[in-house]
């Protein structure tokens, strides 16, 4: 199983310079994927902006958007062209996961409807590779479109991985994964893929002294449009060295592919204890 770790560019106050300082030392560290969150209403920073900061100052680390939202971005073809565009930067490393979406805020900012957002995503799942599929609105990488991870907690998700991914990016503690996982391969399955579906999972972490308070700070406040489960969700991040060894060996047990741990902080230090915990994982 591989570790990966996320951009903190939703835990706080973030520099340009700190974000790249995080992007070149999560590479050194020999982590597998940096990852970035997404919402429109807050104050954390646009994801395929921060990727392409970080793919400038990287060579080997994947790139992902875990996950993206497009539903909010309106315009199907200039989001091809970004993203065809983040592709050609990174050398071929971008991942794309997408999701529906949870928040109707942002939909709400971006003018579309919350309400037809899974049929919207279909759409532009389906658009997307035709565009890139086109050419004529490139670049055209030549190492290919990236590949599509579908993020999201029901049915029609599995089902919009099957159609259109190439695998899952499911949230769920080590225990509820290994049930999703289990659902997730009948679905490929049943809509007559071949071989078995790429299935990622994140949780968060915050290490050191202050790790706890940390993490309960910044959850609450990021997950506070879900009422009391804020604190419920804020409670899961991982903030001892042990509780990440074991949540590593429970999610490699579950067959999990890659797991990504994302930071409640965006102090860079974080990423040296989150190095040394997983290291005897490895």
């Amino acid at each position: 199983m591989e570790i990966g770790i996320g951009l903190p560019t939703m835990a706080g106050e973030l520099t340009g310079p700190e974000l790249t300082e995080w992007a070149r030392r999560a590479e050194e560290c020999g982590f597998s994927t940096l990852a970035v969150l997404d919402r429109l209403v807050c104050d954390g920073w646009e994801p395929l902006l921060a990727l392409g900061a970080a793919a400038a100052v990287t060579r080997r680390i994947r790139l992902a958007t875990q996950v993206l939202v497009p539903g909010y971005r309106g315009n199907t073809a200039l989001l091809a062209k970004q993203l065809a565009t983040l592709q050609q930067l990174s050398g071929g490393r971008l991942v794309l996961g997408v999701a529906a979406g949870i928040r109707p805020d942002d939909f709400e900012a971006g003018g579309t409807d919350f309400r037809r957002r899974g049929r919207a995503l279909d759409r532009l799942l389906t658009d997307l590779a035709a565009f890139w599929d086109d050419g004529a609105i490139g670049p055209r990488p030549a190492s290919g479109p990236p590949p599509v991870l579908v993020g999201g907690r029901s049915r029609a998700a599995l089902d919009r991985m099957a159609r259109h991914g190439e695998g899952a990016v499911l949230v769920a503690s080590a225990a509820m994964f290994a049930e999703r996982a289990v659902e997730a391969r009948e679905c490929w399955t049943a809509h007559g893929r071949p071989g078995r579906p790429r299935l990622v999972a994140q949780t968060y972490y915050a290490l050191g002294p202050q790790g706890p308070d940390e993490a309960l700070d910044h959850l609450r406040s990021y997950y506070a449009f879900a009422g009391p489960a804020a604190d419920l969700i804020a409670r899961t991040a991982l903030t001892s060295e042990d509780a990440v060894r074991q949540e590593v060996a429970r999610f490699r047990q579950a067959g999990c592919d890659e797991l990504v741990l994302i930071p409640c902080s965006t102090d860079v230090r974080q990423l040296d204890l989150l190095a040394a915990a997983v290291k005897e994982n490895a």
